[in-house]
């Protein structure tokens, strides 16, 4: 059964935020991480990164992995915080239209990187949600 401690689940949660995978190697307890393919489809493994690969292939069972929300659930995590946590009614609006239209999370951060202290009330919004997505990951481990 995997469990991993409150810095492990904060761990993972800020690669994923990144664009990483990560893999957990149980009898280790090490985490490892690497660029999400879809990301970085021109990015050349470095001997280590291959060697982890490698590690997985042959022992599968002994590694969790763990992957980033796809964008739909990105994008309602967007507007659960624009709904929970914005208070100022004309930016809410800015950034529900932002999210209305093609580009919505570039747009969104762009909004929210100009207003200093809803990009920290974000920021932290954000990381409590991935961690949430990581427990979400290990109970699906657990359950497979």
């Amino acid at each position: 059964m995997l469990s991993l401690s409150n810095h492990e689940v904060e761990t993972i949660a800020a690669h994923l935020i990144k664009g990483m995978v990560c893999f957990y190697q149980v009898d280790q307890k090490k985490i490892f991480h690497l660029p999400d393919d879809e990301d970085y489809f021109n990015y050349d493994l470095t001997p280590e990164e291959e060697d982890i690969l490698d590690e997985i292939e042959d022992d599968p069972d002994n590694f969790a992995e763990f992957v980033r929300m796809e964008a739909p659930q990105e994008h309602k995590m967007m507007e659960d915080f624009v709904l929970r946590q914005v208070k100022d009614k004309g930016f809410q609006d800015e950034l529900f239209n932002a999210l209305s239209k093609p580009k919505a999370s570039t747009a969104f951060k762009f909004l929210i990187d100009g207003a200093p202290k809803m990009k920290e009330i974000w920021k932290e919004y954000r990381l409590d949600k991935y961690k949430d997505w990581v427990m979400e990951q290990v109970d699906s481990f657990n359950y497979a």
